[in-house]
């Protein structure tokens, strides 16, 4: 149903990069270490880089491949999510499925910090890429997934 999701946050120069991380932690907190080998920081990978005024940022970014993993994080947001949220995604659910069958989150960085998923429209946010897998490729298929999945 899931072949992956991808995990994407900018962290500007005036954030703390371990809060940015923590916010990413909610959405990565039952990834498989291998036995307890690997740290949480370990998975997410990290460039340092200019923004559009020469300011410093840093790109955190993660992956989940593993199904177990994968419909964790479904199961997560959606019985994080508030009725409202839910709503939108129904709404949105089209126009957020590409054609290359990713569905498109944008989750908001303070909120998730302080523990809650919360839905937003920014740039600045948390975002996943949730990759729907169907064999013979179909989109009708993949929203089919999608609602069951997320609402």
């Amino acid at each position: 149903m899931i072949h992956h999701i991808s995990f994407r946050v900018i962290c500007h120069s005036t954030e703390e990069k371990s809060r940015v991380m923590d916010a990413l932690g909610l959405f990565l907190r039952n990834f498989d270490r291998e036995k307890e080998s690997r740290s949480f920081a370990d998975i997410v990978g990290t460039i340092e880089a200019e923004g559009h005024y020469g300011n410093p940022i840093t790109i955190f970014s993660a992956q989940l491949t593993r199904k177990r993993d994968t419909m964790s994080f479904a199961e997560f947001v959606h019985s994080n999510m508030t009725p409202e949220d839910i709503e939108t995604l129904r709404d949105e659910m089209p126009d957020r499925l590409d054609d290359d069958q990713v569905f498109h989150l944008r989750f908001d960085k303070q909120e998730a910090y302080m523990g809650r998923v919360k839905l937003v429209s920014s740039s600045d946010a948390i975002t996943a890429k949730v990759k729907i897998e169907t064999y013979p490729k179909d989109r009708e298929t993949a929203g089919k997934i999608v609602e069951e999945l997320f609402g």
